[in-house]
Parts: structure tokens; sequence; C-alpha cells
């Protein structure tokens, strides 16, 4: 039976997922899953996370299928920073939470899985074993989806946020109580369009 655990990883695996929508340095919006080659090179950086070969080659279906569970995760995100606004990438055109849940629940169920204790030295674990040989879009969507399951039910939910810098359509998990944005160069752009926009008032209340 093939491990299908997620684990500590299960966080950086669902913000990745999420980040393949990004600013494209123009000030527009990016896609890094346009193409099977994306889904191929994004899988394969995230090897060591997931429980599929090395030599993973992405296809159209298995494209579509964790587009689809990527704007659910993103429709569950925008819910979990409430109050706090959405990312603007797709403020605009996100799923109804109902109906990103079911997607997300649909492609968790794909593969079932039973738990199994080890107990190593180190002390008692739990692993969760596939109790099927599904084929590797199963498992792709499956495993990340029941990522997405792990990191929404804890803690780290509660620290996730958007950046709302200039041209950021990222979210982030919040590090420091005084953190606002994902990185510093965006906390450097909405310092200048602050300072820019304090300026422009300024000069428009004294004509």
């Amino acid at each position: 039976m093939r491990d299908i655990s997620t684990g500590p990883d299960a966080a950086r695996l669902v913000l990745d997922l999420a980040l393949t929508i990004r600013h494209d340095g123009q000030g527009g919006v990016a896609d890094d899953l346009l193409a099977p080659e994306g889904l191929t090179g994004w899988v394969r950086e995230h090897a060591a996370a997931l429980p599929l070969t090395e030599d993973y080659t992405g296809d159209p279906e298995g494209l579509e299928r964790v587009r689809a569970l990527r704007a659910a995760v993103r429709a569950l995100f925008a819910r979990a920073v409430r109050p706090g606004e959405p990312s603007p990438a797709d403020a605009r055109r996100l799923l109804p939470v109902a109906e990103a849940l079911a997607r997300l629940n649909a492609a968790a169920a794909l593969v079932p899985a039973v738990p199994a204790l080890e107990w190593p030295d180190e002390g008692p674990t739990v692993r969760e074993l596939a109790v099927t040989e599904p084929g590797d879009t199963d498992l792709l969507v499956a495993t990340l989806a029941r990522a997405a399951v792990t990191f929404l039910t804890s803690e780290d939910r509660t620290r996730l946020r958007a950046c709302h810098a200039p041209r950021c359509v990222r979210y982030f998990l919040k590090e420091h109580p005084r953190q606002e944005w994902c990185k510093p160069s965006c906390g450097n752009r909405a310092r200048v369009a602050r300072h820019h926009e304090r300026h422009n008032s300024r000069a428009q209340n004294a004509t």
C-alpha cells in the first residue's frame, strides 16, 4: 500500500499549489499551470512531498483536475482570511464556498486510505496508506486535497493572509504579529505607494 500522508508538509504543499497563480511582473497575473508541461514541472519540484515517481508526466486530464482543485483551494483560502480581503487575482470569480467544499471533499475521497500505526524509537506515529492502487492522476489530486484539508483544519489556517501590496496576488502565512506583506519587497512597494498617495492627496488639497 502506498503512503499518502502529508504531515507537516501539508501547509507548504497547499500554499505552493495556490501560488501557481502569481504576479507576472508586468502588472498582470501569470498561471504556472497553463499546460501539462507546467504541471509536470511543478509535480517534479515537489516530488519529496508527493507519493509519485520522479518521472511523473502531466497530461491534459490531470492538468484540468488539478486546476479545478486549485480553484476550490483558493476559494477556501478566501474564506479563511475573512474579514480580510482575498487575493485580488480571483476576488471577483471565486467559487461559492459550498461548491469549493464539495469539490475538495470529492477529490480527497478519490483514494480510500487507512491509518497505519508505526512506533520508531522517537515515538508512535501514524501514516495514511492507500487501500487501492490508484492511477497517478487520482493519487495526485487526492494527495493535494488531503493536504488542503489538513492545512485548513490546523492552527496554521489562522495565520493565512492575502498580500495586498501593489501587484502582488500571493497568499502567505503570517510569521509575526506586525507582518503585513508576504515578503520585504512587497512591503517596500506598499510603503512607496502609500507615500505617493499621501503626496498626491496633499497636492490636491493645496490646489
